[in-house]
């Protein structure tokens, strides 16, 4: 790819942090793409999209909030044929596991007439202290609508080390890599393991959706999001990704981290330790 960037959207990310961190220590070119960058670039604002495609040779797409999201089809669409015209020769798309809409969206990337690997991802561990979950478990009660349903939690490191592998070496294109961590976990045993690890006090406590939904309004949380975060909760933890999978392991020839690994190294950090 000569010295041409690499874009990264939703550079300010879970995963898009990590992979300009991992960019900039193998010394790669990048730019992100975000509402603050230079040229800026917003999902909800298509005349900067061609600004911050110019002379770009590849692209990590993560798309805000969520490819499950209403009009994410129609935004990878335009997206992807403005790149393609702009002469992007690679996009690695980060979607999301068991979702149908992000499926109707993986279509449409490799269907764009560039390079495409698809990272079909679990639930993040992130989510436990670099999301929504981190304020319930700094006040030691969690409440999801979440039973006996068990998830492959996937450490974003992981999912960073997979895009930047696709982005910058050969033998990635078109690949589908759907990323599980190495172990099954319900959330309500995530949520006990944070506990271990601090050796604090965290009750976990299933509600129903609506009752969850009603948790998020009271915060004051966009109904965009609440709308989300239900439909997640509600069909996609149904027990349709209850199954662990290989692809940490076909692209990166090793095993995924363990939830327990994640849990003790951000245990360390203070991170979680009681408001």
């Amino acid at each position: 790819m000569n010295k041409a960037p690499i874009l990264i959207l939703g550079g300010t990310g879970k995963t898009g942090k990590r992979i300009a961190q991992l960019l900039q220590e193998k010394d790669l070119p990048f730019r992100i793409g975000s509402r603050a960058a230079s040229p800026s670039f917003d999902w909800e604002d298509r005349t900067t999209w061609r600004a911050a495609l110019e002379g770009v040779a590849a692209v990590y797409l993560s798309y805000f909030p969520d490819l499950a999201a209403p009009g994410a089809a129609d935004a990878i669409r335009g997206f992807t044929q403005l790149a393609a015209e702009a002469g992007v020769k690679k996009i690695v798309l980060l979607s999301g596991r068991g979702e149908h809409e992000a499926q109707a969206c993986e279509e449409i990337v490799i269907n764009a007439g560039m390079e495409w690997t698809i990272l079909r991802c679990a639930w993040f561990s992130q989510n436990f202290s670099e999301g929504y979950l981190l304020e319930p478990l700094q006040a030691g009660f969690v409440a999801l609508p979440a039973g006996g349903v068990r998830e492959p939690f996937i450490d974003a490191d992981d999912i960073a080390d997979v895009a930047v592998a696709a982005l910058t070496e050969d033998g990635h294109a078109g690949e589908l890599y759907e990323l599980t961590g190495p172990r099954l976990l319900t959330f309500a045993e995530a949520v006990a393991e944070v506990a271990k690890a601090t050796g604090q006090q965290i009750q976990y406590q299933q509600v129903s959706v609506d009752e969850y939904a009603g948790m998020l309004e009271e915060y004051g949380l966009p109904n965009e999001f609440i709308s989300l975060i239900s439909h997640l909760f509600s069909e996609v933890l149904d027990g349709r990704n209850e199954s662990l999978t290989d692809g940490v392991q076909r692209a990166l020839k090793r095993a995924p981290r363990d939830f327990g690994d994640y849990v003790r190294t951000t245990a360390a950090s203070g991170i979680w330790n009681q408001q």
